[in-house]
């Protein structure tokens, strides 16, 4: 792997941040909305809203998904998926999508969605996948006549309590060359296991098609161990709940010190993601409003990364968490003692762990996210 001539142990300002080139994983279409747009679109699909104006509307967002139950935090994209079922409100929401990321300073994403979410006004599924792609497209010039260089790829989803998963499967792989890098479940994690529909990892495997599944935010290691060994997954949407599988001993000096002196005892679950170096999803600011987490400060992003997991950075819902990846990383080094050597830790990883072939994700690293990190190393010098 690559690494870079940073000033190691520094903490990076806030302005230095913002400059810093990003990767993304996480980060969902239907929850990355400017509230602005939100209300734009609701006027025209004829939708209510529960606030009038943007800044509300923004807060309301953030202050519904602050509950602590990822149950009630799913209940918002009610209103944002409701005002998402046209061609050209699914590429107005694309564009602007890919817009902001690019102005955050992110080099890569993927953006992950359900089709099956927005054929409400007659869209065939098909239709909605081109939609999305054209706004991307879209964002991506638009992005690149400002100077700045993003590349986006779909994470086409098919939702855990629907019974489409197969239908979904397939529209992911026939996209595959169009735009479409991988798949996903999402939904209510708890009760709706990767085994509801077992049959549908054997289908992506023998298309070689790349697989990422939300586990260990609602529910616990055996949703974490099915999206492992059922699903195959190459990656876990969020995993935070893997902490679980791992006991921090106070005293001693034996293998994987950690940050208070002691020494961590992995179960064999955390092992084998170790091991296998899956990459893990984590998303802060998210888990906090889930209650998947206590603090930023305690969330297990940092110890997980400590012990050589395949940790990347994400904001999960942007409009919900009221978030960004400089927003994310601020608290890091604020409220966890993160330097630039994890911030670049964790970019580089996510680089590494994207959808994309190997030569590509080289040419990412080596071309853009490391020089990026050096220019602005240089000039904080």
């Amino acid at each position: 792997m690559t690494t870079l001539d940073v000033a190691t142990g520094s903490r990076p300002t806030a302005d230095t941040i913002r400059a810093l080139p990003k990767v993304v994983l996480h980060d969902h279409l239907d929850g990355g909305l400017r509230p602005q747009t939100v209300l734009e679109l609701a006027e025209e699909a004829g939708h209510t809203l529960p606030a009038a104006d943007a800044d509300s509307l923004g807060t309301w967002f953030q202050e519904a998904a602050d509950s602590g139950t990822l149950v009630r935090y799913l209940e918002t994209f009610d209103h944002t998926t409701a005002v998402m079922q046209t061609a050209d409100a699914l590429a107005r929401v694309a564009r602007e999508a890919v817009l902001d990321l690019a102005a955050d300073g992110v080099v890569y994403a993927e953006q992950r969605w359900a089709p099956e979410q927005h054929v409400a006004k007659g869209l065939s599924l098909e239709e909605t996948v081109e939609a999305v792609q054209a706004g991307i497209d879209e964002g991506i010039a638009l992005a690149a006549a400002e100077g700045r260089i993003i590349r986006v790829g779909q994470l086409v989803t098919a939702m855990r309590h629907a019974d489409r998963w197969q239908e979904i499967a397939e529209l992911a792989v026939a996209y595959r060359d169009r735009g479409v890098v991988g798949f996903d479940i999402a939904g209510a994690e708890d009760g709706f296991p990767p085994s509801r529909h077992g049959e549908i990892w054997d289908y992506l495997a023998r298309n070689n098609f790349p697989v990422t599944i939300h586990a260990g935010e609602a529910a616990g290691l055996d949703s974490i161990a099915e999206a492992v060994h059922l699903g195959r997954a190459d990656r876990i949407g969020h995993g935070v709940r893997l902490i679980e599988d791992i006991a921090f001993v106070l005293e001693g000096d034996e293998a994987d010190g950690d940050s208070d002196g002691g020494y961590a005892e992995l179960g064999p679950l955390a092992h084998w993601v170790r091991d296998h170096q899956i990459a893990l999803e984590l998303c802060p600011v998210s888990n906090l409003q889930t209650g998947a987490a206590e603090s930023i400060a305690k969330h297990p992003i940092t110890r997980l990364k400590e012990l050589d997991f395949a940790v990347t950075l994400n904001t999960d819902n942007r409009l919900m968490s009221r978030t960004s990846m400089s927003h994310e990383m601020e608290l890091l080094v604020a409220e966890a003692g993160w330097t630039i050597d994890d911030l670049v830790d964790v970019t580089v990883t996510a680089a590494w762990s994207a959808f994309m072939h190997h030569d590509e994700r080289r040419a990412l690293v080596d071309d853009v996210i490391v020089p990026g990190y050096q220019a602005v190393q240089g000039a904080v010098r």
